[in-house]
């Protein structure tokens, strides 16, 4: 897994993410200031759940990271729970996805969408 840093960044993305994220905002024609919002919110079976959307642009207060021309945004409550976490884009026999790899989860539900701190 090979990480891209940007500076100062408190989340981050492999090359892998970055390049389909890329690749999905060419293929649906999003305006140039879009950007992938991560997020946590309470709910899932381990008691938070993350959240993984476009967005046309950053809302007020947003943390902004930037890896290769591609936007992260992230509220600052998120932001508590994801720092130090990667976003990775795994294509394999399990299947395709996106996938949050956070060392502050102190446990997480068998299909990995939701965790405990």
């Amino acid at each position: 897994m090979s990480e891209l840093k940007s500076q100062n960044a408190r989340i981050l993305m492999t090359e892998t993410a970055v390049a389909e994220v890329r690749r999905l905002i060419a293929e649906n024609n999003l305006p140039q200031t879009s950007g992938v919002r991560v997020g946590v919110k309470g709910g899932g079976c381990s008691g938070f759940t993350y959240t993984l959307n476009f967005d046309p642009a950053p809302a007020a207060g947003d943390e902004i990271i930037e890896f290769d021309g591609v936007r992260l945004f992230c509220d600052p409550k998120s932001l508590l729970y994801l720092v130090d976490t990667t976003l990775e884009y795994t294509s394999g026999l399990q299947g395709k996805g996106f996938q949050f790899i956070n060392p502050n989860a102190a446990s997480s539900c068998g299909c990995g969408e939701s965790f405990s701190v």
